[in-house]
C-alpha cells in the first residue's frame, strides 16, 4: 500500500525524456493524479509509454477552491495523491499552492518529485549573474499597473526571472526599457528544450524592438539586477578593438557585433553604433 501524501511533481517543459524515473513511478502508483489538464496529462502518459493506476481528476484554477477540501480529506484517508499542472512544478505561477497550504494546516505530508524547471534552466542559460536572483512571475496587463509593479522593482539588486506571454512580451519589454533603463541586460528564452529553443540577449531596448515583429511560444524573461557592479561587466570600449578587428578581417560587422553581444550581454546596436562611428 503506498504511503499517504501530497506529491507535488514537476512535469517536462518541452521535451518529454526530461521526465524523471520517479515521475513515472509515481504515475503508475499514485492512488489519485490530480491534473491541471487531464487531456495533456494523457498525452504525456502516451509519449512517456506509462499508464496511470489511479484515478485522474482534473484541478486548475477555476475548481481548486471547490476541490481542495476533497482532496485533503482523501489524503487524511490514506490516499498518495500526486499532483501535476502542465509543465514545470505545481504551485509555481500554476495550481498547488492552496492544496500544499491546506495540506500542512492539516498536519498532512506534503513532498515533490524535482524535475524541470523553466526559472532556473532560463537563469543558467542567461549570461546574468546567478547567485542571487528572485521571481517575480507574470507582470500585471495593463501598462500603468505593469509599470507601477517595476518602479517597485528599480533597486532591485538580485537578477529578476519574469513569466510573459508571446503577445504580450514586446510590450512588457518596452516598459521594462521605460522604467529599469534601455541598456539594462536581460534575456529573452523562447521554446525551452523544444526544437525551436531560442535565447535572445541584450539591452532592454533591442529586445523590445526585437519582440516587436512578434514572438511565439512559451516565453521567460531574465533581467539583470541593478546591483550589479558595473565596473566589472564589459564595456562597448573594451570590445570595440576586437569588433574593428574582425571587421578588417572580413566579417560583417553586423554579424560580429551579434556575436559579440551574445557574449558580453552589451546591445548589438550600441556596439554597432559604437563601430560606425569609429571607422
Amino acid at each position: 500500500m503506498t504511503s499517504a501524501a501530497l506529491v507535488l511533481a514537476a512535469t517536462p517543459i518541452g521535451d518529454s525524456r526530461d521526465a524523471s524515473p520517479r515521475l513515472l513511478e509515481e504515475l503508475r502508483t499514485a492512488d489519485v493524479v490530480a491534473a491541471e489538464d487531464t487531456r495533456r496529462l494523457r498525452r504525456l502518459t502516451d509519449r512517456l509509454g506509462v499508464t496511470v493506476g489511479g484515478e485522474i481528476i482534473s484541478y486548475h484554477e477555476h475548481n481548486e477552491a471547490v476541490r481542495t477540501p476533497d482532496l485533503v480529506g482523501r489524503i487524511a484517508a490514506g490516499a498518495r495523491l500526486l499532483l501535476v499542472t502542465d509543465a514545470g512544478m505545481p504551485s509555481i505561477s500554476d495550481p498547488g499552492y492552496r492544496l500544499v497550504v491546506a495540506c500542512v494546516e492539516a498536519g498532512l505530508p506534503v513532498t515533490c518529485v524535482p524535475g524541470p524547471s523553466a526559472v532556473l534552466m532560463s537563469l543558467a542559460v542567461s549570461g546574468l549573474p546567478v547567485d542571487r536572483f528572485c521571481f517575480e512571475g507574470f507582470l500585471p496587463r495593463k501598462q500603468g499597473e505593469r509599470e507601477r509593479a517595476l518602479h517597485l522593482l528599480v533597486d532591485e539588486q538580485r537578477t529578476m526571472v519574469f513569466f510573459e506571454a508571446p503577445h504580450r512580451l514586446a510590450a512588457t519589454l518596452g516598459s521594462m526599457a521605460r522604467v529599469l533603463g534601455e541598456d539594462r541586460r536581460a534575456a529573452v528564452c523562447r521554446e525551452l528544450t523544444k526544437t525551436y529553443e531560442e535565447v535572445r540577449r541584450g539591452g532592454l531596448a533591442e529586445l523590445a524592438d526585437w519582440a516587436g515583429d512578434g514572438v511565439k511560444g512559451e516565453i521567460t524573461v531574465v533581467v539583470d539586477g541593478a546591483g550589479s557592479d558595473a565596473s566589472t561587466q564589459a564595456q562597448p570600449g573594451d570590445v570595440l578593438p576586437e569588433i574593428l578587428e574582425r571587421t578588417v578581417a572580413g566579417e560583417r560587422l553586423k554579424d560580429v557585433c551579434r556575436d559579440v553581444a551574445a557574449r558580453t550581454g552589451l546591445s548589438a546596436k550600441v556596439l554597432y553604433d559604437g563601430a560606425v562611428a569609429a571607422r
